[in-house]
């Protein structure tokens, strides 16, 4: 039978030995079923190697934050910095306005700073005041040469305000700028000579 007992008509000693060793088999196998019983599952990859699923969950969540703080970054620049610059400024404008008083008085210097500089069309003097803006945030211009030419040098700079206008060269680049333009009218002088006949 499946059991592992005889079937059919089976006297009584033969069934108590099948059923002693049926117990014996039982208790050998006792100690691997308590053993199964309280066992981690153990999962494989497809080679047969042993996964580590604790490690394997840390690099995904790893990944995952990763991944997340990378989509955050692009979605803050694809609203735009300055944008965003802005709405905070904005934010920060509003909270300081609710922290005053409703009433506003004659004497109330932000607001009076606030109306002074905005632009309204047709303002006459609004020309005047940019351009006296602009000459105050205009940086300091650096005092340049005001005389005479000055010699050509071969990285075309412009000599500094102090410059006396004496050349105190040993003539180098002179001499650099005489053999380059004799090497291009012989250069020249050949292509005429040899486009002559034609």
């Amino acid at each position: 039978m499946s059991s592992g007992a005889k079937a059919g008509l089976v006297p009584a000693d033969v069934l108590q030995r099948e059923k002693q060793e049926l117990r014996k088999h039982e208790r050998s196998t006792k100690h691997l079923e308590e053993e199964s019983r309280n066992a981690q599952t153990v999962f494989r990859d497809k080679s047969g190697r042993k996964r580590n699923l604790a490690q394997e969950q840390l690099e995904q969540r790893l990944k995952a934050e990763a991944e997340a703080k990378r989509e955050e970054q692009y979605a803050k620049w694809g609203k735009g910095l300055a944008q965003e610059r802005q709405q905070q400024q904005n934010v920060e404008d509003a909270v300081k306005e609710m922290q005053k008083p409703l009433a506003r008085y004659i004497d109330d210097q932000d607001l009076d700073r606030m109306l002074r500089e905005q632009e309204r069309e047709g303002d006459p003097m609004a020309a005047l005041i940019k351009k006296r803006k602009a000459k105050e945030n205009k940086e300091k211009e650096k005092p340049r040469y005001k005389g005479p030419a000055p010699p050509l040098n071969r990285f075309n700079i412009w000599p500094g305000y102090r410059w006396d206008g004496v050349d105190r060269s040993n003539g180098f680049e002179q001499q650099r700028f005489a053999r380059i333009a004799n090497k291009k009218a012989v250069q020249e002088l050949a292509y005429k000579w040899s486009v002559e006949d034609m």
